[in-house]
């Protein structure tokens, strides 16, 4: 048999900056690419619908990229890489690592069988800037507080590493692949919604580099303030990229760092920089801290008066609050695999403290819905909205639903986008339509009850509620 290397592919899906397939292209072996459909394996988290849509179109652009000879399993990975052992003379195999709790555990009881079986186990930093373990206080504890943590920890710590380019040839070993592997997942559900989320989106590698360009092109120097107005659309929509690894984070910052070479002071750069700071700390919270994802970060949370109307949460969910820039929200959460990050500080907050529900529910629904669903920043948001979290907002700041509308979508343009039956009332009375005189809703053909639905709760009313409810702690 063939000496063989094997490039075990996970949420890096890219040829662009890879570490490990780049460690791998050195050693003057083939090498087999796979892909192991791990579902059996992650019982703690299982991977949400929005985000299978995206995987399933990501993996047929890798598989193309790689000459049609991406190798697809599905199982457990030790079971797998015991199959692979008695098929092929494996010299070494390498992966770039990730961070859920479930996938360290088995990332170590994998790489104890490999070297069981002689063969060499390495794993790379492909997908943060720093390491968990690197970021640290000086009494050697994490950090708990975001502006330390950045400012203390990343921005004094060595440099990330530069990129690596784009591998010229790979020496691909040549087999005969099962061209249907990635259909037989069965990762997209026979319905439309998801063809009804993707089609806006460019699902591919190439995909996040016209994304990359045209947000370092003009978007990013109207990002500080302009990130706040979701029909402004200076948002970067990186993240689902970033998910799954077809686009680097290091890429990212070094571009980012290029443009401060001319511009050192510009705030909408040195804020971008820091939201990719926003991330590393989630994930350093997830490593140092892997309950976040099912427990409260402050325990004082574990006593508080949560209610848990199944009747609002549904209505929540489905965009049916009666509040406008919730609605919108939420609509476009259900339409695009995506929503605009101010609104989902805003629907958060309506959900937790309006409603009086906990923010695990709000985390599941984004979990199943998001594109972007990443087990670290999803945690650590939903529990800043919360006020449960580390560094998190405080209990009693809570979202005006009305007044934020106003602020940040002063002419309506992305509420009547993802409520057109609304598209008629005018601005003044857009995010409260049940003030509005009945003559003028009916002019504007807006029937509350009928076509838009009156409010679920009253806005000053539940945050008194909550208010009241915070005391209990």
């Amino acid at each position: 048999m063939q000496k063989i290397a094997i490039n075990w592919f996970r949420k890096d899906l890219r040829l662009h900056d890879n570490p490990s397939l780049a460690y791998l292209s050195k050693l003057s072996l083939p090498i087999i690419n796979i892909f192991i459909w791990d579902a059996e394996e992650n019982k703690e988290k299982p991977i949400g619908g929005a985000s299978k849509i995206w995987l399933h179109y990501a993996l047929h652009d890798l598989n193309k990229q790689l000459e049609y000879k991406l190798y697809v399993l599905s199982g457990k990975a030790e079971d797998i890489f015991n199959y692979l052992t008695r098929e092929f003379q494996i010299q070494t195999i390498s992966w770039n690592r990730c961070y859920e709790p479930w996938r360290i555990k088995r990332d170590k009881s994998v790489k104890k069988f490999l070297e069981s079986k002689n063969i060499t186990a390495r794993s790379f930093n492909g997908s943060l800037l720093w390491e968990p373990w690197e970021i640290l206080k000086k009494d050697s504890t994490p950090y708990k507080v975001y502006s330390p943590f950045f400012k203390r920890g990343c921005l004094n710590a060595n440099p990330p590493r530069r990129p690596i380019k784009k591998i010229k040839k790979l020496n691909l070993f040549n087999f005969k692949n099962k061209i249907s592997a990635i259909d037989d997942l069965k990762l997209v559900p026979c319905s439309n919604w998801p063809k009804k989320i993707s089609k806006n989106w460019k699902i591919s590698e190439n995909g996040a580099v016209e994304r990359k360009n045209l947000f370092f092109g003009e978007k990013i120097f109207n990002y500080k303030d302009g990130r706040n107005f979701p029909s402004m659309n200076s948002v970067s929509c990186l993240s689902p990229y970033i998910n799954w690894g077809q686009i680097s984070v290091n890429e990212l910052w070094y571009r980012s760092q290029n443009l401060l070479i001319n511009d050192s002071q510009n705030p909408n750069i040195i804020h971008f920089l820091s939201e990719l700071g926003w991330r590393e700390f989630s994930y350093n919270l997830l490593y140092h801290f892997p309950e976040i994802n099912t427990k409260n970060f402050q325990n004082k949370f574990d006593n508080f008066p949560w209610v848990n109307n199944q009747n609002l949460i549904k209505r929540w969910q489905k965009g049916e609050t009666g509040y406008p820039i919730v609605d919108a929200g939420m609509k476009e959460l259900r339409t695009t695999g995506y929503m605009h990050n101010r609104v989902r500080m805003i629907v958060g907050s309506f959900l937790v403290k309006n409603l009086l529900v906990d923010w695990r529910y709000g985390e599941e629904w984004f979990w199943d819905n998001l594109f972007d669903a990443d087990m670290a920043n999803n945690s650590a948001g939903w529990q800043w909205v919360g006020g449960s979290g580390a560094d998190a907002a405080p209990y009693f700041r809570i979202f005006n639903p009305i007044t934020q509308g106003q602020k940040f979508d002063p002419e309506g343009e992305y509420t009547k986008f993802f409520l057109p039956m609304l598209s008629n009332l005018p601005s003044k009375f857009l995010f409260n339509p049940w003030e509005a005189p009945i003559e003028i809703r009916e002019k504007a053909s807006v029937f509350l009850g009928q076509n838009y639905p009156l409010p679920i709760v009253d806005v000053k009313e539940s945050r008194q509620e909550a208010l009241e409810a915070f005391k209990v702690l």
